[in-house]
């Protein structure tokens, strides 16, 4: 008879533990796999949505406001407006896209005449077409095709923004971007600023893949790669190192491999796709007309799509400040917005010199900017 084998009690539970893991984990092995996936994706999380093709684009703090005017205007009558018919349309408030293209503010000519801001900034980043400005601190520009106009409204400012049409042989194509910018409590009320970026001074950084495929990343704000945007204003929100502002434009070849690096906790990441099939990150697809808000710090791999992709990337730190808006004032609190209505109502935010609301700089292709800080 064969002599029974005799265990201690720790034996005993040590071995009914490993076997109540063993089933344990066969049972669960698919609930495990999950698991680790999720653990995975974790190190790279992200939220993809929906960019509304016409209007506002949601943004995080601390950018306030993007909208990217695409218009693919018409041949230019003599007075630099589209040779068309303007029937049907709401003229004075035109944002209707009807033939692909909106008058908005503009009567004769599209754009947005004179209007009033305090306690922010605009960035107008332009890819195609020309902006006239003008303003009540007396400067005025004729920027585009590759420029970028900074502005600092602060303390209050009016301007006006047009889009002349010059080319009456064939359609002039607009397309840009406008980023609104928040502003710490302490330099709302800064002195205004208006500075231009000229395309040639913005540094564009090509790199390529392991498949020698490129990329090219245009540093709008920030730097990359020790390559260092054109100075923001001094009292631009980017002008404080802590901010970590980082804007570029993002040009990807097709089938091209890119890392977006790794930026310091609390830093808020938002790429838009806004051309091309798009790209894909872990396995998803991010096509044009979608959005990634990203919820972690860490690099992210990025893989265009079979045509050029284009990305815009807005990076901050928060500023984590109450905000009241309303109209074109950005301020803290609803007693600053009504502050800010009467200080516009007394003083107009400067002198308007200009004989109209909605000035153009003439119908010859000339670049320039009067008044530069």
């Amino acid at each position: 008879m064969e002599k029974l084998k005799i265990i201690t009690r720790n034996q005993f539970i040590s071995k009914l533990m490993r076997f109540i893991l063993g089933i344990f984990a066969l049972v669960n092995f698919s609930f495990a796999r999950k698991l680790s996936k999720n653990l995975s994706e974790g190190l790279n999380m992200f939220k993809i949505s929906e960019l509304p093709e016409t209007g506002q684009w949601p943004t995080a703090d601390p950018f306030l406001f993007l909208v990217h005017h695409h218009d693919n205007y018409p041949s230019a009558n003599k007075d630099m407006g589209p040779n068309a018919k303007l029937d049907n349309r709401n003229i004075g408030s035109d944002f209707s896209n009807i033939d692909g293209w909106s008058m908005y503010h503009g009567d004769k000519i599209p754009g947005f005449p004179r209007h009033p801001h305090r306690g922010f900034e605009t960035i107008t980043i332009v890819e195609k077409g020309l902006i006239d400005h003008a303003d009540s601190m007396g400067f005025s520009a004729r920027y585009g095709d590759g420029d970028v106009q900074w502005l600092t409204a602060g303390d209050g400012i009016q301007h006006s923004e047009m889009f002349p049409l010059l080319n009456q042989n064939k359609k002039n194509k607009m397309d840009f971007f406008q980023i609104w910018v928040n502003l710490k409590s302490n330099q709302k009320r800064v002195k205004p600023n208006f500075s231009m970026f000229w395309k040639d001074e913005i540094p564009k950084v090509s790199l390529v893949d392991h498949n020698n495929i490129k990329t090219e990343v245009e540093v709008i704000a920030g730097e990359y790669k020790q390559n260092i945007a054109p100075k923001p204003p001094p009292n631009s929100y980017a002008s404080d190192s802590d901010s970590h502002m980082n804007i570029w434009k993002i040009k990807m070849d097709p089938k091209a491999n890119w890392t977006l690096p790794k930026v310091e906790n609390g830093v808020s990441r938002t790429l838009y796709v806004y051309q091309g099939k798009g790209l894909k990150i872990n396995d998803k697809i991010i096509s044009s007309g979608q959005m990634v808000q990203f919820f972690n710090y860490e690099d992210v791999f990025l893989t265009c799509l079979d045509s050029q992709t284009k990305i815009l990337l807005l990076q901050a730190k928060p500023i984590n400040e109450p905000v009241f808006k309303y109209g074109p004032f950005v301020m803290n609190t609803r007693e600053e917005i009504i502050e800010a209505f009467s200080d516009y109502d007394k003083t107009g935010f400067g002198e308007w010199v200009w004989e109209d609301s909605g000035p153009v700089h003439g119908n010859v292709y000339k670049k320039f900017a009067n008044g530069d800080n």
